[in-house]
């Protein structure tokens, strides 16, 4: 029996191939875990609905599958980026076991800030992030008690790809 199922999304202009799910998807199936990495290319290229295309299709699209996989058991939510956003989102509706939220946005102009439930929640965020300031992530994450991993790397975590990994892998360890 598996110990739950954890459902990665992808960041903005990215897709379910992407190097860091991959490297995710990757250190799931090592520890046990069941793995699917949704297709949000289509919601993205939707730029008559906004900038980054139709967030709350992304947002329903991951409800679905979540709600799904929360009738057979425990799932983690884990994204980068626009998918750590509706990661987050989702956590509100469907309670996962716990969080991982890669290069978070607090903040996306109209848009709520970001939300999460009260789950264990493992931030990894670029220093250097020219998107989304760390300090507006760690002053997120404080009040949660979120584990939080400052790295030396910039919005796309291209040098902190095993790492991103390592630093999931700890999070389903723990649960």
């Amino acid at each position: 029996m598996t110990p739950g199922h954890c459902i990665l999304s992808h960041g903005f202009e990215s897709g379910p191939d992407a190097t860091k799910v991959t490297a995710l998807a990757e250190a799931a199936q090592r520890l046990g875990w069941t793995h699917e990495r949704p297709d949000y290319t289509d919601l993205d290229a939707r730029r008559e609905v906004s900038d980054l295309g139709d967030v709350y299709a992304r947002i329903e699209r991951l409800l679905g599958l979540a709600r799904a996989a929360a009738e057979r058991g425990p799932v983690v939510l884990a994204g980068s980026s626009l998918g750590a956003y509706i990661s987050g989102a989702v956590s509100m509706q469907v309670r996962p076991a716990g969080l991982f939220l890669m290069a978070p946005p607090i903040a996306m102009g109209p848009a709520p800030v970001l939300q999460a439930a009260d789950v264990p929640i493992s931030i990894i965020h670029g220093w250097d992030d020219e998107l989304i300031p760390a300090a507006d992530v760690v002053a997120w994450a404080h009040p949660r008690r979120a584990r939080l991993l400052l790295v030396d790397d910039s919005h796309r975590l291209t040098a902190h790809v095993q790492g991103s990994a390592d630093a999931f892998a700890r999070l389903l360890e723990t649960l």
